[in-house]
C-alpha cells in the first residue's frame, strides 16, 4: 500500500472505523442499500469509539456516505468540534446479492440462477474485485492522511473494505474466509504513516462488551502464511 516516502519523517495516524451494529430485523444483505441506520446498540457502540478516540489528536473525519456509516461517525467528529466529511471512497462494496437473504441452504443461494456468482472465489465473481476496493481505499485513507498530516484521522467505513486494505498493507492474500476477519462492529483498525508510507497496523475493539459473540471476528493468519 505505501506510496513512496514524501521525504517527511512526519507521523500520522489514520484511524479506520467500522460503523456498529444496524437495525436490520428481517437479516438483509443491505450492501449498499440506503435507508439502513445504526440500531440502539449500534449508536451506543458509536458513543463508546467517541469516547475511545476523545483524547486523541483527531484533526480530520470522514465517513462512507450510507447512514450507518455517517451516524457513527457523528459523535466521534462532534467530540472533537470537527465538520464530517463524506468520502465515496469509503463505501460499502458491491454485491451482487445485496438486497436479498444469503446463506447457505435459505435466500438467494437456494435459486440456480445464482449460482454462477459464486464461480471465483478469488475475484471474487459476485461482487467487487478485492483490487478495486484496495485502489479506492488507499486513495481514501491518502486523502485523510493528507488532510491531518503530523496528527490523526478517523475514516468511518465498513467491515469488508477495511479488511481488505489492511490484509493489502500486511502483505496478506486478498481472497479470504469470511469467518477470519478481525473486523468487530466499531472496532478501529489504526495505520501509521511515517511520511506517505504506512509503517504500521494496530488494531482495537473499544465496545468489544457491547458485541454479540456470534458476530465477534477472527483471527488473520500471519503474515507470511498466504500460500498456507
Amino acid at each position: 500500500m505505501s506510496s513512496g516516502s514524501s521525504g517527511s519523517d512526519e507521523l500520522t495516524v489514520v484511524h479506520v472505523v467500522r460503523h456498529g451494529e444496524v437495525h436490520n430485523p428481517d437479516g438483509i444483505l443491505y450492501g449498499r442499500a440506503p435507508g439502513y441506520h445504526l440500531s440502539e446498540l449500534g449508536r451506543k457502540m458509536a458513543d463508546r469509539v467517541a469516547e475511545h478516540l476523545a483524547q486523541r489528536d483527531i484533526a480530520y473525519v470522514v465517513a462512507s456516505p450510507l447512514e450507518r456509516a455517517q451516524e457513527t461517525a457523528t459523535p466521534i467528529a462532534e467530540a472533537h468540534g470537527l465538520d464530517l466529511a463524506k468520502d465515496e471512497r469509503l463505501i460499502e462494496a458491491a454485491n451482487v446479492f445485496a438486497g436479498k437473504t444469503f446463506g447457505v441452504g435459505d435466500g438467494a443461494l437456494r435459486k440456480p440462477a445464482n449460482w454462477k456468482y459464486l464461480t471465483n472465489p478469488f475475484r471474487p465473481s459476485w461482487g467487487e474485485p478485492y483490487i478495486d476496493q484496495v485502489v479506492r481505499m488507499s486513495a481514501a485513507l491518502g486523502a485523510a492522511r493528507d488532510a491531518a498530516r503530523g496528527h490523526e484521522a478517523v475514516c468511518v467505513s465498513h467491515q469488508l473494505p477495511i479488511w481488505v486494505i489492511r490484509s493489502y498493507a500486511e502483505r496478506r492474500r486478498l481472497w479470504h474466509d469470511p469467518r477470519r476477519r478481525q473486523c468487530t462492529l466499531a472496532s478501529v483498525t489504526s495505520f501509521t504513516y511515517r511520511g506517505d508510507a504506512i509503517v504500521s497496523v494496530g488494531y482495537a475493539e473499544p465496545a468489544i462488551d457491547l458485541v454479540p459473540a456470534h458476530l465477534r471476528g477472527g483471527v488473520p493468519k500471519p503474515i507470511g502464511s498466504a500460500g498456507k
